[in-house]
Order: C-alpha cells, then sequence, then structure tokens
C-alpha cells in the first residue's frame, strides 16, 4: 500500500517533454553538478535507450534539480525529485541526497533492480571507472571516507549530549552529562568539511545511508 501512494505521488510529479535532443556531457559540466546516466537499448523491453540528465545548476539548473527522462536521445518528460518514470516493463528511479545521488535504478516489474549507467566523462562516470579499474584504490578512498562520517557522527553525538542533558526533565532523570571532549571552532569546522567531503566521494558512487550520511545534512 505505501509503494502504491509513493508511486500515484511520483506520477503527479512528472510532465511530459518537449523533444527538445539530448546534449552531450560537456568537460565543463563536472563541477555544474550534471549527472547523466543511460539505460541501454537491450535493457528496455522496446529496444529503446533511455536517459536521465539532472541538473543543479546552469541553463536547465533552475527548474531546482528535476530529473529529465530522455527517450532515444529525445526530451520524453520531467519530474522532481525523488521521480519514478514509468517505462516499458519497469520503473527507472531518482533520488538525491544534500551531496550527491543516492539512487538511479531501472527497477523491473519482476523487482530486479539495475543501476544505470553513468556517462563514462562525467564526475560520477570517472569515480566508478577508477573503482572498475584501480579497486584496490577505491576501497581505500571508500574507507576513508566511511571512517571520516563515523568520526565526525561520533564527536557530534558526544558534543550534543551535554547541552541536551541540561534540559529540566532529562536533568531531573539522569542528571547533568558532561562531555569528554571539547574541540576548538577550527576543528569542528575542519571535520564538517571532511564530512561533507566524505559524503560527495559517496554520491559519486551512488552510496547513502541514513545515519551516516543523513547527519551530515
Amino acid at each position: 500500500m505505501l509503494e502504491d501512494w509513493k508511486q500515484r505521488r511520483a506520477a503527479k510529479r512528472i510532465k511530459a517533454g518537449d523533444g527538445r535532443p539530448l546534449q552531450p556531457f560537456r568537460w565543463w559540466q563536472l563541477l555544474s553538478g550534471r549527472k547523466l546516466f543511460y539505460l541501454p537499448a537491450i535493457a528496455s523491453a522496446r529496444g529503446f535507450r533511455h536517459a536521465v540528465d539532472v541538473r543543479f545548476w546552469g541553463k536547465q539548473g533552475g527548474d531546482n534539480g528535476k530529473a529529465h527522462l530522455y527517450v532515444d536521445d529525445r526530451h520524453h518528460a520531467e519530474s522532481t525529485l525523488p521521480a519514478a518514470f514509468p517505462i516499458d516493463d519497469g520503473t527507472i528511479e531518482v533520488a538525491i541526497s544534500g551531496f550527491g545521488l543516492k539512487r538511479m535504478h531501472y527497477i523491473r516489474s519482476d523487482s530486479a533492480e539495475q543501476q544505470l549507467t553513468a556517462d563514462p566523462r562525467s564526475a560520477v562516470g570517472r569515480r566508478l571507472r577508477l573503482d572498475r579499474h584501480h579497486p584496490s584504490v577505491s576501497r581505500w578512498i571508500g574507507a576513508v571516507s566511511v571512517l571520516l562520517l563515523i568520526v565526525g557522527l561520533g564527536l557530534n553525538l558526544l558534543q550534543v549530549i551535554e547541552p541536551i542533558s541540561q534540559i529540566p526533565p532529562v536533568l531531573e532523570h539522569v542528571g547533568r552529562i558532561e562531555s569528554p571532549i571539547h574541540l576548538p571552532l577550527w576543528l569542528n569546522v575542519t571535520l564538517v568539511v571532511a564530512a561533507a567531503l566524505a559524503s560527495m566521494e559517496r554520491g559519486l558512487r551512488l552510496r547513502y545511508h541514513w545515519l551516516l550520511d543523513g547527519a551530515v545534512t
């Protein structure tokens, strides 16, 4: 029932496309926040190639980061995020976090999932290529990202315990709790920036965890 409700809400967000051609990915769009993914024709029940273009700035960025669906390189539909485009024998789902994509998958009617292929020239495509060609380096980068998020989350929790314990109802039942750690402002800022960069790196691999990455946003 919940899934049906989500699909109905997603359907209301979809608008018909205008048929414009899909623009190729340009190198300067690496810093523009553009995300471009493809579902090859072989994966489509009707043999169509689908592409999903998500932009946060620039010419198509004024729509506050909509997802644009292209069918055989023609603009077919658009939707605010999160988006769910019904195609052929399934649905393309698109969702973002505060630091990047967390979902870009084709869900078939039999519930099988397939992640769309990132344009090789995009930031996501380059990061995934590193993962394929240099898996050891990629694993180390991924591990450092997770470690930074865990450290940042743990230190934040320790520092918020003290002010929470001073709330009268909490103070009455638990007593005052003093945090064993008091970090200087510069170190707090550094940890926040490091955690944000870690979440951005995970976003390039479409990795997301509600506690680790959600705590940053």
